[in-house]
């Protein structure tokens, strides 16, 4: 198809003009952006271009939806018009990601430094709960604990508690490991940085409340320069802080120190100054300013404790899908090191049991086999710590589980900061997070557990049954006065009818239905799985039929074939995606998994070129369902019928369970 150079330049003044192009690329079906000012997008004039089917901005990324078969040819004419540099997907992500604000870059970076030494940090927190009830009075017997009634377990309990509080005594080795790498530094420099910042020569962090009460704080005195002789076990900000300092000072010396003296040069010129200025300035500040933090979310929590669970309950969810919760990791552990226990863990282990427990009722809402399933499962998963599958695969998408959910959330919250229930370590979230909380508080946890299990649930089967019996109903009068006709099917695979009605199936036509007869194209299933509406893909250049109408399937299987016998148009060079065309010059987009562009051809085994003629059944690619959902990307397949095809009249849509080439899920209706 050819395209009108115009209307591409039309599109790069839209967007600010090349001066205003940082970086740009293009998938399947859009072109992305990075932009310098996404302020001087002119959107009214891109709604008013004809190749244009849609725009949004994402992750710092400005996308404009061409559409399959297209979008390659406008990115070639907008290189020309440009005379800018190809670049990669990862280029523009890079580049997209400098468009962050301060906070959201802030937030990541601590996510990314977090995150690598979560499983060290959750193993802790399990091993201490395993120690907790083994050690903790009125559990098993009235004021006595497991070890006082049985000594014979009190070695092992004392073991159980040398193994779980490393993790804990030496957190600053696995910041400082992970915040060096995070910044470009060498990591095992990082390591030796936590080390010495809790040295056993040094007074304990948490002796030393006691200490300076006892006045027994031991110093060193430098030429008499009086410097307190503490160590940094249990803090965040003295580490993080070094870190960057290290990380930035090495870099700066491998830059301008000849090879064949940076081993005797950079570490030892590196952690001497950084050690010195961590024990003389980094240290006695950030620790100071952690503990003015502490003590201000100690304040609001002792003064304001229901308003406090309210908020963090309630909102914790909202936190996850911003990726903000991380954040709140380094919180956590500077409340454990410095008060001995935190309030907001609690918190997010009853917000987990909360999505999952309105997950877990749109088992009794949906309908969907396949999404049924998903609730399952996803819900299994938040009750062990781990809502993300709950919380996009499902409560997101339906959006109001996840409003119960944070509903009851808030309302747990409350329970728990109205009776000071505390964790004394971050463990697992969900059910199991019980094993952190003080054994003396279980009792009201589980009360609010209880809490979180019930009210999203049957606020959630109540609103969706509710809103069901509606739908139905709306159905159900259109049912009635939708026409019927008889279809007729050649061998050639295009049929004659006029609309037909299957009372057991939903279907939503793109026209007014009872017109009269045209030649139609049935589009059989792709994949088998279950054939879902468009407005279930999450994304929104599908979800809003930027590109054109069409259905998705949510896969069981791993293979995709010719849905009718069509010559190939194109194939993708990541290879998750086919363009087909009828001999009728109908295209057809299969586009398997969203965003699985960034796979780059991993995970995916195409069995068709461009320009091969296939049969109806003939296999075109494979994929391999592991690799794409650890990369953390929807296997959902969008089947679409590309806009802008002259010969379309109309689209009806079939929802429903559906096998590979033997049920129809779309009906192209052809012009004359």
């Amino acid at each position: 198809m050819a395209i009108d150079k115009k209307q591409v330049e039309e599109i790069v003044r839209a967007v600010g003009g090349k001066e205003n192009i940082e970086a740009a690329t293009h998938c399947v079906t859009r072109l992305r952006f990075a932009l310098y000012d996404e302020s001087k997008v002119d959107t009214e004039s891109l709604d008013q271009n004809d190749l244009v089917k849609g725009q949004f901005s994402s992750q710092g990324q400005f996308q404009v939806v061409i559409g399959p078969g297209l979008v390659d040819k406008v990115y070639d004419e907008m290189i020309q018009i440009t005379g800018g540099d190809r670049s990669s997907k990862d280029d523009v992500k890079a580049v997209a990601g400098k468009k962050q604000n301060p906070i959201q870059r802030a937030i990541k970076t601590l996510s990314d430094i977090f995150i690598p030494i979560l499983p060290a940090i959750i193993t802790a927190g399990l091993l201490l709960g395993i120690n907790n009830i083994l050690t903790g009075p009125g559990i098993f017997f009235d004021g006595k604990s497991l070890v006082d009634v049985y000594p014979a377990w009190k070695d092992l309990a004392s073991i159980i508690n040398t193994i779980a509080s490393t993790a804990f005594t030496f957190l600053p080795a696995l910041i400082g490991w992970a915040a060096v790498k995070r910044f470009g530094g060498s990591p095992l420099l990082g390591i030796v940085l936590g080390l010495i910042l809790v040295h056993p020569d040094l007074l304990s962090a948490y002796g030393y409340a006691d200490a300076v009460n006892n006045g027994t704080v031991p110093t060193w005195n430098l030429f008499g320069w009086e410097i307190e002789k503490i160590g940094y076990q249990g803090q965040v900000l003295p580490v993080l802080v070094s870190a960057y300092l290290l990380a930035k000072m090495e870099i700066f010396l491998n830059k301008r120190v000849h090879d064949s003296i940076k081993l005797l040069v950079v570490a030892p010129v590196t952690l001497l100054i950084t050690g010195f200025l961590a024990f003389t300035i980094i240290g006695p500040v950030t620790f100071a300013i952690a503990n003015a933090i502490t003590s201000g979310l100690i304040y609001v929590y002792d003064s304001y404790a229901a308003l406090g669970g309210l908020i963090y309950g309630g909102l914790y969810a909202l936190l996850v899908i911003t990726g903000m919760h991380h954040t709140f990791l380094a919180v956590d552990v500077q409340l454990i090191g410095s008060q001995g226990g935190t309030f907001l863990w609690p918190m997010l282990a009853l917000s987990n049991i909360a999505q999952g427990s309105a997950a877990l009722a749109m088992m009794l809402v949906l309908r969907e086999k396949k999404m049924r399933g998903l609730a399952a499962t996803s819900s299994v998963s938040a009750f062990l710590g781990v809502t993300e599958p709950a919380i996009f695969g499902v409560n997101i998408r339906y959006r109001y589980p996840f409003i119960f959910g944070m509903i009851g959330s808030a309302i747990g919250g409350v329970l728990l900061t109205m009776n000071n229930v505390q964790a004394t370590s971050i463990g697992v979230g969900g059910v199991p997070g019980f094993l952190s909380i003080f054994p003396d508080k279980w009792g009201v946890f589980f009360i609010g557990m209880a809490i979180v299990l019930v009210v999203p649930f049957v606020l959630t089967v109540l609103f969706g049954r509710a809103k069901l019996r509606k739908e139905d109903r709306s159905a159900s009068y259109e049912t009635v006065n939708e026409p019927k006709a008889a279809t007729s099917q050649s061998a050639s695979g295009v049929t004659s009818s006029t609309a037909k009605t299957d009372p057991n199936q939903r279907t939503r036509s793109a026209a007014q239905v009872g017109v009269e007869a045209v030649n139609t194209l049935e589009i059989m299933a792709p994949l088998t799985g279950q054939a879902v509406s468009l407005e279930q893909v999450p994304d929104p250049a599908f979800a809003e039929k930027q590109m054109g109408e069409g259905v998705a399937i949510e896969p069981s299987g791993n293979v995709v074939v010719a849905p009718f016998d069509a010559q190939v148009a194109h194939v993708i060079k990541s290879k998750h995606a086919v363009i087909l065309e009828h001999a009728s010059g109908l295209q057809v987009l299969i586009h398997v998994g969203i965003n699985t562009v960034s796979l780059k051809g991993e995970g995916f085994n195409m069995h068709v070129e461009a320009g091969e003629h296939v049969k109806a059944g003939q296999k075109l690619l494979e994929f391999d369902r592991k690799v794409i959902e650890d990369a953390g990307y929807p296997l959902i397949t969008p089947i679409i019928i590309p806009d802008g095809q002259d010969m379309v009249e109309r689209v009806e849509v079939t929802t429903g369970d559906v096998t590979s080439n033997q049920n129809g899920v779309l009906k192209v209706h052809l012009k004359g």
